[in-house]
Formats: C-alpha cells, sequence, structure tokens
C-alpha cells in the first residue's frame, strides 16, 4: 500500500531554503533514516510530513486510511495532568479502560471494588494483550510514578514519557501507521536503545526516523535518505553501503564541477570578444553561458575538520581517587571509590539512568563535594566539560561574539593559531552564519557550537556527557576523527554504542547501590562478556532432571549471512585486538625463557600466557567466521 507521495516540494526558513523540488515516496513497510547536516531542514520535512507545517511549493499527498505519529525533540503535554493522564491521552475505549484501571492499580490505598469493576471492563473490552505491551513499555522506560504531574519532570523524563505515549497510541491503530521519530534515542540509557531496537524490529511498523545512532539505524533501518544541498538522495540497504554510495556520489560530482570549469573558462573568453548586439543563435549561447557558470561555481561543503590542537602540557600526574563516598539520602553513589587517572586514558562511563555517572563527573572537576575520601587533581590539568545542560548564555549573542569572548585565536600544534571567525568555519559554521544570533540556532547546531568552544579552551582532560545528542551523523565523524588522535585524557558517557567502541579502551561500569566495576574493553565487548555469562549461569541453573531429547529437523542450508555496518567494526577491531595479544604473546614468551626470574614471576607469566592463548584461539575463530564475508 501506498502511504505518502511528495512531488517537487520546497522549503525556506526566512532566506535559507531547506530543500527543493524534492519528490520521494513512502509505502508500507518502508523503515527510513533521515541524516543530514543539522540545520538542513530534517525536523522541519518530519512536521511537513505529520501536518504542523506545510510546503511552499510543491504537491504533498498522504492516503486517507493512514495516520500519522510524530514523535518529536521537542515534545508537547497537558502541563497540569498527570504522567498517567498524558500517556492514556488517546480517546478509544481501551485506552479508557487501561488508564482507569493503571490509576486504581497504582493508588497507595486501592478499593477492591473499584478493582473488580477496572478489571472486568478490560477483560470485557479484550485488552490483556494490549495491556501486557503497555506494561512492557513503561517498564523497559523506566517509568512508574504514573501519577506525577508532568511539568515536575526532568528533560530526560519528558523524553522518555513522550516515547511512552507515542508507542501506546500507534498500538491503538492496529494497521496503516506512518511512525515519524525524532532522535528517539536520546536521554535513553544504552539498555532502553537496545529494547527499543528489538521493539521496533519486532513490531509491524512504517518508520521514517531521524537518528545519529549507527548501531540503532543500521538494525532497524532498510533505507536511508540524505538531505544535502537542497536535494534528497536515496540509498537502499545499510549505513556501511550508505557510506560507499555517497563517498562514490561525491567523487563524480567533483569530476562534473573540474569538467564544468575547464568549459566555464572557455566561454566566458567568448562571452568577453562578443560585441553587445548578438544573434538568436549567440543569445542562446549566452543563455547556456549561464547554466555552465552555475555548476563551475558550485561549492561541496567539506565535513572533514583537521584540526592539530596543541594542547596544554600534561603533567606526570593527572587525578587520583582515594576512598571516596558520596551518597544523596539513602541513595549510594560511590562507595569507597579507588582509582588513578593515568596519561592518555580513554574511559567510557555507562549504567542506568540515575546511577551516578553524571555526579561523578562533577566530583572529579571538584564542581561537587565528596562525602568522605580524597581527590587529587593534577597541577596541570585543563578540564573541558561537554555537559548536558549545553551553552550558559547570560544574553542573547552572535556566534562571532561569544567564541571571542573566550579567545581571539586557537594555537596549532605546528606552530600559528586561527582566529574565531576560522574555527569556526572549520566546525561547519560558514562566514555569513557566524553574525547570527545564537536564539536563531537549531538545537543540534547548539550543540555543535557548545562543543566548539569546549575544544577552543585547549583542554588536557576531555569530559564528555551525552556528547551525541542531537548532534548530525557529519559532525558526529568529525568529533571522533578528532577524539581519535587526541593526546589527553577522555572520559565518555554516552549511550551511542558505536561512539564508545571507536573511543574507549575500558569502561567504568555502575552497577547501582555505589558499586562501579572496571571492565577491560569496549562496549561491545561488554555486551559479549555479559551474554556469556548469562549463558553460563543459564545451564548451571538448569533443572536437574534429564530432559527429554528432541528429534533434530533435517538441516536447511543457511542463507549467505549479510556482512552489516557492526560486522565490519567487529571485524576491524579483532584484527587490532589480536595483533595486540600477539605482541604480548611474544613479549611474554621472551622473558620466560631468559631464565632469570624469579618463581612467583614465572607463575604469573605463565598464567597470562595461558590467558592469552584462550582469548586468541577464541578470537580468531571469530575472526574466521567474518572473513569469509569479506569481499
Amino acid at each position: 500500500m501506498h502511504y505518502v507521495s511528495a512531488e517537487k516540494i520546497s522549503k525556506s526558513y526566512g532566506i535559507k531554503q531547506l530543500f527543493k523540488d524534492i519528490t520521494f515516496h513512502i509505502s508500507e513497510g518502508d523503515k527510513i533514516a533521515l541524516v543530514a547536516r543539522n540545520g538542513s531542514g530534517k525536523s522541519t520535512l518530519l512536521k511537513i510530513l505529520s501536518g504542523k507545517d506545510t510546503v511552499e511549493e510543491g504537491n504533498l499527498w498522504i492516503h486517507k486510511d493512514v495516520t500519522v505519529a510524530l514523535f518529536e525533540q521537542d515534545p508537547q503535554f497537558a502541563e497540569e495532568l498527570s504522567v498517567l493522564d498524558n500517556i492514556f491521552h488517546y480517546q478509544h475505549p481501551v485506552s479508557t479502560a487501561l488508564r482507569n484501571y493503571e490509576r486504581i492499580l497504582s493508588a497507595e490505598n486501592q478499593d477492591p471494588v473499584a478493582l473488580g469493576e477496572a478489571l472486568a471492563q478490560v477483560d470485557e473490552l479484550g485488552a490483556w494483550a494490549f495491556e501486557a505491551k503497555v506494561k512492557e513499555i513503561l517498564g523497559k522506560l523506566n517509568i512508574h510514578q504514573l501519577d506525577q504531574k508532568v511539568k515536575s519532570l526532568s528533560g530526560g523524563q519528558r523524553k522518555r514519557v513522550a516515547l511512552a505515549q507515542t508507542l501506546i497510541d500507534i498500538g491503538f491503530e492496529h494497521k496503516h501507521v506512518l511512525l515519524i521519530m525524532d532522535e528517539p534515542t536520546n536521554h535513553l540509557d544504552i539498555e532502553m536503545v537496545e529494547w527499543l531496537e528489538n521493539y521496533l524490529n519486532q513490531e509491524n511498523v512504517t518508520l521514517l526516523m531521524v537518528t545519529h545512532d549507527r548501531y540503532f539505524l543500521e538494525d532497524v533501518c532498510d533505507e536511508i535518505w540524505e538531505l544535502d544541498d537542497n536535494k534528497i538522495y536515496t540509498y537502499k540497504g545499510d549505513y556501511a553501503n550508505f557510506l560507499e554510495k555517497k563517498a562514490a556520489r561525491m567523487e563524480n560530482t567533483l569530476a562534473n564541477i573540474d569538467k564544468a570549469k575547464n568549459l566555464y573558462r572557455k566561454e566566458l573568453e567568448w562571452m568577453r570578444k562578443q560585441p553587445k548586439a548578438r544573434t538568436t543563435k549567440s543569445k542562446s549561447r549566452q543563455d547556456n553561458f549561464y547554466e555552465v557558470e552555475g555548476k563551475a561555481k558550485q561549492k561541496i561543503v567539506d565535513t572533514q575538520v583537521k584540526l592539530e590542537m596543541k594542547m596544554n602540557r600534561l603533567g606526570g600526574k593527572v587525578a587520583e581517587l582515594k576512598k571516596v563516598y558520596k551518597s544523596y539520602g539513602d541513595k549510594t553513589i560511590l562507595r569507597g571509590f579507588d582509582y588513578t587517572f593515568k596519561r592518555g586514558e580513554r574511559i567510557g562511563i555507562i549504567g542506568k539512568n540515575g546511577a551516578g555517572k553524571s555526579t561523578f563527573l562533577q566530583l572529579l572537576q571538584g564542581l561537587e563535594t565528596q562525602d568522605s575520601g580524597k581527590i587529587n587533581i593534577g597541577d596541570t590539568i585543563v578540564f573541558g566539560n561537554f555537559s548536558q545542560q549545553g551553552l550558559e548564555i547570560k544574553e542573547d549573542m552572535r556566534l562571532i561574539e561569544y567564541v571571542k569572548n573566550i579567545a581571539e585565536n586557537f594555537p596549532l600544534a605546528g606552530g600559528g593559531s586561527l582566529s574565531a571567525s576560522l574555527f569556526l568555519t572549520l566546525f561547519l559554521f560558514p562566514p555569513e552564519q557566524q553574525f547570527t544570533y545564537i536564539s536563531k540556532l537549531s538545537g543540534g547546531e547548539k550543540k555543535r557550537l557548545q562543543l566548539l568552544c569546549v575544544l577552543f579552551k585547549n583542554p588536557n582532560f576531555l569530559i564528555l556527557d551525552e556528547p551525541t545528542n542531537d548532534l548530525d551523523l557529519p559532525t558526529l565523524a568529525v568529533l571522533e576523527n578528532f577524539l581519535s588522535d587526541y593526546q589527553g585524557c577522555l572520559l565518555v558517557v554516552s549511550h551511542d554504542r558505536y561512539f564508545m567502541d571507536r573511543l574507549v579502551d575500558h569502561l567504568f561500569v555502575f552497577e547501582g547501590d555505589g558499586v562501579i566495576n572496571d571492565f577491560p574493553g569496549n562496549y561491545s565487548e561488554y555486551r559479549i562478556s555479559l551474554k556469556s555469562k548469562e549463558a553460563r549461569g543459564t545451564q548451571l541453573s538448569g533443572d536437574k532432571e534429564p530432559l527429554t531429547p528432541v528429534p533434530e529437523k533435517p538441516k536447511e542450508l543457511p542463507e549467505k549471512k549479510k556482512f552489516t555496518f557492526k560486522d565490519k567494526r567487529e571485524f576491524e577491531l579483532l584484527e587490532k585486538e589480536l595483533a595486540t595479544l600477539e605482541t604480548e604473546k611474544t613479549t611474554i614468551t621472551e622473558k620466560m625463557t631468559a631464565a632469570t626470574l624469579p618463581y612467583e614471576e614465572l607463575l604469573k607469566l605463565g598464567q597470562r600466557l595461558a590467558e592469552i592463548t584462550t582469548s586468541m584461539e577464541e578470537k580468531e575463530l571469530r575472526w574466521l567466521e567474518l572473513s569469509e564475508y569479506v569481499a
């Protein structure tokens, strides 16, 4: 079934053209990701499709039987009503029955008679299957205080309530729903993101979404739309295919521009030689000249920032935490935490929302005070803090003024410096935009400006608290490339699994009740470790009675597995890990053959050698599995 058709639609914002004459179609079952730079019109396009905005030119057709559900970045609620009333705002008999049932169930003093009547009503409507789905959604999104008024919720809580509201709403529409989602993973912890990923894959929905989470995009969507240079480009397949096809498109565009430039030079020479009075034939060539001129002067925006910062000197002492305790009332954040940071460390922080991750970052910077214990910071440490609070502006200012208030110039590693204006240009704020007031920027552009300002201070210890929220994919690529070469210390809190996998060496895992475990690996390795433990636990806790053997079905030939973007990343990581383990194995073998070591140290080295051998065998087996799909 055909859901949406757009023919040559256009939209501008003031003098800025967002998109022009774009055409696209959405059919039932499509799962599409929309990517573009911040400020290119992604959110505007989503609002147009949901009926909250209109096109200036062109035709937009939506099938009369299709219901459009929009999850947006800034959700609107009835502020004085409770979470429960906002979630079950949908006017439907099942919605009314479930709202009544949930209200009675969550009350402190339950009325048995009212509860019985509510149960009977839900039973009469046959709504138990849907009630189970509601329970799953509320539980997985950690929404429990249903009687709380929405106006008292934090930003993250509001986003989760809005997400629950959207997912429950589409459940009342049994078919023909177009679900539109604008950054659905923002303010969700990693477990919630993984649950949402599985939920959307299981549900039979037609989906159009904007997301910066590449693993989420890879696993949920099978088509990518790119909004670039006022046009829309369609790529069938996964994220890796998108990157490959986009690179080919850019190369082709640059080649065409070079051809146009050569033709432009010849035509320009002809134009200058011609007399003012022109024949009809000459007039036709003159018109063609201006068309060639437009192609020749076309600009390709380079989204790759190449920046070698002259980092403040990092001394031998970085930071040391000794027996640190921190609590808020009955809630324990840290329980005797000990750790000594080393130069160049790259640590990721993960844990459920409310586990104390942001408090830990505040303690490290001296913005919060510990209950007991010591926190010693090195004399040369300059913190750069990218926080969730965003920009702090006393009054509305122009971009260039705000950056110049920090510093006039940015020192470079090779000598010399960049002016504030050039630095802004490198971070995709062209000169014509630099005198724009900050209040006029989109949410993503404000985040990019915040990031720019943190780096402009030249820190040697970067603290990034959810840095990927509201950043577009081109800016994320810029940030990741920069941080890959960053020589200072790096501490990252993020739900973006790809971002964590690429940048961190080990994890602080906030388990709750003040317990923090140090895991030696990235996030994907941590998840593999957890699944391995769960599998072992299932085996150990299995029934003691012998299981009845099930006859094996004839094995079907497996279909050739698709080599996904996530598989490609795992394959690259395995190659690096195997090389590191091989080097360590060689070093240990050389030490053991020296015959000058004491027995205790030889014993330790022997144990480590056995661990490395086992680990290499497992990783080599996985590497061989993946290598079958590498071209």
